[in-house]
């Protein structure tokens, strides 16, 4: 086992190996008693979208590789590896959950990929306000069994072969867990823009589409998406080609923390802007799309017409 290998076990599923069962569930974070110590209440928080754990008590956290090592008490790091190995034999590498499950069972069972055709499916993204023509294009739609129980949800490949899954009440990934690399056709771009989430990716498409129907640019530039901040590493190497970059991240530390470590590398060679301040006010792209469609409904609904020139819509410009 390797540590890209390790990184792709679930922490839920380490510590289920382990014998520690969460106390309770708030959301995407499972809190457990401590592994780390003796405690009476769990203050041992596991971020499963992150896939992060914190100790509050400690104040101390990490991944799984630090989980480890405070777990043995080394951080020599064959032997962490080798200890994660022997004790997660069974557990497949995965990054879902619908709560605890068997250790020794697939998350996943009669995976099929298929053409995004789910009304449930094209409804969530309508709400969130994203062109259905264009995420058809971008996203499939995954079917699988879990527990015996038949379920659906959007499918956003990465350059890996594992895609990010989500519907209306969960997210997670089939792993392997990684970036995904959107590059056009011909000749090579030299600009690159940089997303968290597919959502946030969809957003920016549909943005352009709306505001210039004719011209929108959809193919003047690469797309990268992370699939989440923990993997701005694996992005930081392909980034490499290009003279701009554009950073679409969330406003919060998180994202302000991505485009640090991004400048970090390649401030003094490109041109590395932060977009974010283009949705300022909002948590992150989609929100700033959501409340551009709720703005134009109301202003028809006001008005009593029908439709606005599309360069009214928003104030989007990029």
């Amino acid at each position: 086992m390797d540590i890209q290998t390790a990184k792709q076990i679930r922490i839920a599923d380490y510590l289920y190996s382990l014998g520690y069962s969460p106390v309770k569930q708030q959301g995407i974070n499972l809190w457990y008693k401590s592994p780390l110590r003796e405690e009476s209440e769990a203050s041992f928080k596991v971020n499963t979208e992150r896939e992060q754990w914190y100790d509050f008590g400690l104040g101390k956290g990490g991944g799984i590789i630090e989980l480890a090592a405070h777990l043995y008490a080394t951080d020599h790091v064959p032997y962490i590896l080798k200890q994660i190995a022997e004790q997660t034999p069974n557990v497949r590498p995965v990054s879902f959950s619908f709560g605890k499950q068997s250790s020794s069972e697939p998350s996943f069972q009669q995976l099929e990929i298929v053409p995004l055709s789910s009304p449930a499916l094209l409804a969530y993204l309508q709400d969130r306000g994203i062109n259905i023509e264009l995420v058809k294009r971008e996203c499939s739609e995954a079917r699988f069994t879990h527990n015996g129980k038949r379920y659906f949800a959007i499918a956003f490949p990465n350059v890996s072969g594992g895609y990010e899954i989500r519907n209306r009440y969960f997210k997670g990934c089939i792993a392997p867990k990684e970036i995904s690399h959107i590059r056009q056709s011909g000749k090579a771009r030299h600009t690159c823009y940089v997303f968290e989430g597919f959502m946030d990716y969809l957003s920016f498409l549909t943005l352009r589409q709306e505001s210039c129907p004719n011209y929108p640019e959809l193919d003047g530039q690469d797309y990268i998406v992370l699939n989440s901040v923990s993997n701005v590493n694996k992005a930081l190497y392909p980034l490499g080609n290009y003279e701009r970059i554009h950073c679409f991240f969330d406003n919060d530390r998180a994202g302000m923390e991505a485009l640090q470590q991004i400048r970090k590398e390649y401030s003094r060679d490109l041109y590395i802007r932060d977009a974010s301040q283009t949705y300022s006010g909002c948590k992150d792209l989609n929100e700033y799309l959501q409340k551009q469609v709720e703005r134009n409904r109301q202003v028809q609904s006001d008005k009593g017409v029908r439709s606005q020139s599309p360069k009214k819509k928003n104030g989007f410009r990029l």
